[in-house]
């Protein structure tokens, strides 16, 4: 036999099963350019030289791990699959005299044009999306990225490998499957059916068991610290509990419907239970992976925008002056001088021709503590608070006060009326009528309320894990009083917000000289009184650094949810295409017998509706029961605005949705076509 001829009958192959073929060159050259933009990217020499490089990185590496991991899987899937459609095919070549060896070489052939077209397609759209993926983290950054413009040929090499690998792999599988296979067993491989699978009501119960379970800890965890440590735990369950009941459950119900004479003895009815459960062993697993892959592409996106969206709030709370210097000190010895501290900070950006247009000052005193809902203490009259942690995290607080003084001084506004034995809350917490501080030992203290004032962002949205709540009293004496009430667990700081009038590279450039000053000069804070540290946070840093973190999860994100909404196509497309050659020749005998064209669509139709619909629906219930984890979770990023995460949510679940609908679409006629 001509060596040429090999390839002339891998490239007819091909072509003839286009249907099956074209999807996975599609689908290898999406793998490999996403891959390659994110090898490129974490190995572009412009990142090191960029703030906040280090979560680009992060992010790009797992990225490459996850993308590498889910390629390996869908591959390998997908070459099962053809494999399986065109045993009948090798099978033929079999017994018109090919050996096992002309066959594997067919194969060889088929494997090589398959990594040209893929890969080499892959690496030409991984360099035009390169470009664009730039564009688009700069965008998500909001800051300039010194991306080198060149191609990157060791990302190129290294991705070229990897799915080269995988190729390989998938060939050395294709070939033992060969070898190990009889001419009769290839040719009647494609039409070996499914016996029907039995009741296994155990694992239906163990299913809705892990389900509930997962279900549970998703709402009824309040604590964003053990929302973070029990997620993958209810993640584990709820997809444990998603394969046992598409598994089992489907069955069971499938059953139960064929027992109900009335409803199973329809035309429609008839077709569509009998049909899908003839096939349910291997179509409620294909369900099952479509349900999670769902799941796993909403959350994964609509986490990634609600974190990103979040920044520009959290970070206008956080730091409300484009400085917020720092200053700590120990009250009992120390005391800051923040007029002198005010004009240091004037000079210092007089001397750089920056502008300063506002300037506040003023100290508080943090410390920790929880809520004792019932009054202990305290007689029951009186709520109150512990100045010591409980082992119910919902329960504890952060507590920021400050004086009346220092409150004018950090909002800029008059100072409020506080009489002594007062207490005025200042934003968000317990609106009560009186507030009761004690100690373990049993001392305590009580504040009659004042009436509430309004928020001072700096302290009312932090990173901590814990509510903060910020309170004011009448003057120092009083503050004192609580001071020495809390004994030592507490951290006294100082505060100088100033507010400059210049663009974010004057800002920066700012920063960094008053970072060398301060190493060069010992008497630069003369002036200033006596202090412990003094730190400066500037708004255009902390900006670079959130929009880093947050930018790099969003684009991860929306690469790695491109992977897994590709991967759900796939899934769905061969599945259609192979139950569409299963059910051809079914309900052609079906057509003989007397069933109209009309009534074999209508089953069709109510078939293809129920396995395209089924795990949608169960994707957005575990959306649902994830929302109040997810939530609890972004609290640790500082995302506490439950309206921003729940509309991020609802509108990736639409999005998805309608997605969904144009592959059911597309899918759904190519089923039509091969049963016609």
């Amino acid at each position: 036999m001509r060596n040429g001829l090999y390839p002339k009958l891998a490239a007819q192959g091909m072509r003839q099963n286009r249907r099956f073929f074209v999807p996975y060159l599609l689908a290898l050259a999406g793998l490999t350019a996403a891959f390659y933009v994110m090898s490129a990217l974490c190995a572009d020499p412009g990142v090191l030289n960029m703030r906040g490089f280090a979560y680009v990185q992060v992010m790009m590496g797992i990225g490459m791990f996850v993308a590498g991991v889910l390629s390996a899987v869908l591959l390998l899937y997908i070459n099962s699959f053809l494999m399986k459609q065109r045993k009948k095919e090798l099978g033929l070549y079999n017994i018109l005299g090919m050996g096992k060896g002309n066959i594997a070489l067919i194969q060889c052939w088929e494997s090589l044009y398959t990594a040209i077209l893929g890969i080499g397609g892959g690496l030409v759209l991984g360099v035009i999306f390169h470009k664009i993926a730039t564009v688009a983290l700069v965008s998500l950054l909001k800051f300039s990225i010194p991306f080198s413009s060149s191609l990157s040929l060791a990302s190129m090499a290294s991705t070229a490998l990897f799915f080269g690998v995988l190729l390989a792999l998938a060939l050395f599988l294709n070939l033992f499957r060969v070898r190990v296979s009889n001419p009769i067993e290839l040719l009647h491989g494609g039409a070996v059916g499914e016996k029907e699978p039995k009741t296994r009501w155990l694992l239906a119960a163990v299913g809705a068991l892990c389900l509930g379970a997962g279900y549970f800890i998703a709402v009824t965890t309040k604590d964003p610290a053990l929302a973070m440590a029990f997620y993958f735990l209810a993640v584990i369950l709820v997809i444990t509990g998603t394969y046992c009941l598409f598994t089992a459950g489907s069955i069971a119900l499938l059953k139960l419907l064929r027992k109900n004479k009335g409803f199973y003895y329809q035309t429609g009815h008839f077709i569509g239970v009998s049909g899908m459960l003839y096939r349910m062993k291997r179509n409620a697993v294909g369900l099952a992976n479509i349900c999670i892959l769902s799941t796993m592409v909403m959350v994964m996106i609509s986490g990634t925008l609600a974190l990103y969206l979040g920044q520009g709030e959290l970070i206008a709370a956080q730091y409300p002056a484009s400085l917020n210097m720092t200053i700590g000190f120990d009250p009992t010895e120390q005391a800051p001088d923040l007029e002198g501290s005010k004009k240091l900070v004037e000079d210092f950006a007089a001397e750089h021709d920056v502008p300063v247009s506002g300037l506040n000052a003023g100290q508080y005193l943090q410390f920790g503590g929880s809520e004792t809902r019932e009054g202990y203490p305290f007689p029951d009259s009186v709520p109150g608070f512990l100045t010591a942690s409980s082992s119910d995290n919902t329960l504890n607080r952060t507590f920021f006060v400050l004086t009346a003084a220092d409150y004018a001084g950090l909002s800029g506004q008059p100072a409020p009326a506080i009489a002594p034995g007062q207490m005025a809350l200042c934003g968000a917490g317990p609106e009560w009528d009186s507030y009761g501080f004690s100690n373990e030992e049993g001392d305590g203290l009580t504040f009659s309320a004042a009436p509430s004032l309004p928020a001072l962002p700096v302290l009312s949205t932090t990173n901590n894990m814990t509510e903060p709540v910020c309170l004011v009293v009448a003057d120092e004496s009083q503050r004192t009083a609580l001071r020495d009430l809390v004994q030592y667990n507490f951290t006294a700081r100082a505060l100088v917000l100033a507010e400059l009038d210049c663009s974010t590279e004057e800002e920066l450039a700012l920063v960094d000289a008053w970072s060398d000053k301060t190493v060069s000069d010992e008497s630069f804070f003369d002036g200033t009184g006596t202090w412990e540290y003094w730190r400066v946070d500037s708004r255009a840093e902390m900006a670079v650094d959130g929009y880093a973190m947050a930018g790099g999860f969003l684009f991860l994100g929306i690469i790695l949810g491109i992977i897994f909404l590709m991967a759900t196509v796939l899934i769905i497309y061969y599945k259609q295409v192979s139950e569409g050659y299963e059910d051809q020749s079914r309900f052609e005998i079906m057509r003989k017998v007397g069933l109209s064209q009309r009534q074999v669509k209508s089953s069709i139709r109510g078939q293809v509706l129920i396995v395209f619909f089924l795990p949608i629906a169960v994707a957005a219930v575990h959306i649902l029961f994830d929302f109040n984890l997810v939530a609890r979770m972004l609290t640790m990023f500082g995302v506490r605005n439950v309206l921003t995460v729940a509309l991020c949510t609802a509108g990736t679940l639409l999005a998805f949705l309608a997605v969904y609908a144009g592959v059911y679409l597309l899918t759904a006629r190519t089923y039509y076509k091969i049963v016609r």
